[in-house]
């Protein structure tokens, strides 16, 4: 019957506002990680300990990763544009995927060193215990990092703040590996420290994987899951008026979902009472999941999955009344034609006014007629009478 696409929830105010949230929150873990991998370094170098100092190097990724963020952030948190009619965050997961990337490269390179020197010479020299004050105060502050940075991630519905929460937090895994293996180095088994920096590293590219494989399904506009499909079709069907759901079809745009419906009705409903049906899924699927931005329905007057498309080539309303007046002698100017096209048929309605002088139209006759027409489907008439008497 027709499309219809409901407008998006978020306004530029909610942007902006999200924008600053995200860029305080990331301008604050970026000085801590400055800090962190800082000390770190100069701690892991001091004092004998490849695990913290591999733990600072992560640090210092931190850094670079969180310019990457400002800079994104900035961009995917505008207001769509006339080219861009969905918005920008998109951008959002671009950036997502380069964050990821680059811990994976990071992270394999560290592994690939620390590998080497597991199998050559090894450490030669016991850390010592700065070292373990050190991860210790690592472990707090990037605990307290994520928890916060995590909470503003999903009060903004970014994915890309979440992704770089999980970052911080991966460092305080590694924080927490630096500790208990320079203990363990401290008792005499030295190899410990170099092994724990390789498994740092392995930690870095399963995190940097996981964000980089994420974002190529959002990129390459990979549905819900089953589960979620199969909710939303639910809550479609529990609407009254719709006798059938099908073609749902789902894609992601950074956290939000982006959503093409069609919703099968009766037939000899009105265009507007299909769009109020429409627009009753809408409402009740956003109520389900309250991530959804936007949602495109189409309203069919027959199911499309048990019968063939209708045809383009169906005469048009002017093609199909002017058929009418050669079967229909003085088909008055006022009539009205209601036009069902199903299963490539025309079943047609004729509303006319006939004064009670004139005789009814044969409804038989004419469909009889009208049967010639390979797309002829069924015609009734109804009929009022008029009085023709002059008013005086």
């Amino acid at each position: 019957m027709k499309d219809h696409q409901t407008p998006p929830l978020r306004h530029g105010e909610n942007l902006s506002e999200e924008r600053r949230a995200a860029s305080r929150v990331t301008v604050i873990g970026m000085l801590l990680d400055a800090f962190l991998g800082a000390i770190k370094i100069i701690g892991g170098t001091l004092f004998h300990s490849q695990a913290l100092l591999v733990d600072g190097i992560h640090s210092l990724s931190d850094v670079a990763s969180d310019f990457v963020v400002l800079g994104v952030m900035r961009v995917s948190r505008q207001g769509p544009d006339a080219d861009h009619p969905y918005g920008h965050q998109r951008i959002e997961t671009m950036g997502t995927m380069v964050l990821g990337s680059f811990l994976i490269a990071v992270g394999a390179a560290l592994a690939w060193d620390n590998t080497l020197r597991l199998m050559g010479e090894g450490a030669v020299e016991l850390p010592q215990w700065p070292v373990l004050v050190a991860a210790t105060v690592s472990i707090g502050s990037k605990e307290w990092i994520y928890r916060y940075t995590r909470r503003v991630g999903i009060r903004i519905r970014s994915d890309l703040i979440i992704a770089n929460a999980w970052h911080s937090r991966t460092d305080a895994f590694s924080s927490v590996i630096v500790l208990f293996s320079t203990a363990g180095a401290m008792l005499g088994y030295v190899w410990l420290d170099i092994l724990a920096a390789v498994v740092i590293s392995a930690i870095i590219i399963h995190i940097g994987w996981k964000f980089t494989w994420d974002s190529v399904k959002e990129l390459v506009d990979t549905g819900l899951s089953p589960e979620d499909t199969r909710l939303l079709r639910e809550v479609a069907m529990n609407i009254d008026g719709v006798r059938n759901v099908h073609e749902l079809r789902s894609r992601r745009m950074g956290h939000d979902i982006m959503l093409d419906i069609h919703l099968v009705v009766r037939p000899e409903i009105s265009v507007s009472e299909g769009h109020q049906i429409g627009m009753k899924v809408v409402s009740a699927m956003r109520e389900r999941l309250d991530n959804i931005l936007d949602i495109n329905f189409h309203i069919d007057a027959e199911n499309d999955e048990d019968h063939p498309h209708t045809s383009e080539q169906l005469p048009t309303r002017e093609e199909i009344r002017e058929r009418l007046s050669w079967h229909i002698e003085k088909l008055p100017a006022n009539s009205r034609l209601r036009l069902h096209y199903l299963r490539n048929k025309v079943h047609m309605e004729l509303f006319m006014e006939i004064p009670e002088s004139e005789a009814l139209p044969d409804a038989q006759r004419i469909s009889r007629e009208l049967g010639k027409y390979a797309w002829f489907g069924s015609l009734r008439i109804w009929h009022a009478h008029t009085d023709n008497q002059p008013v005086i």
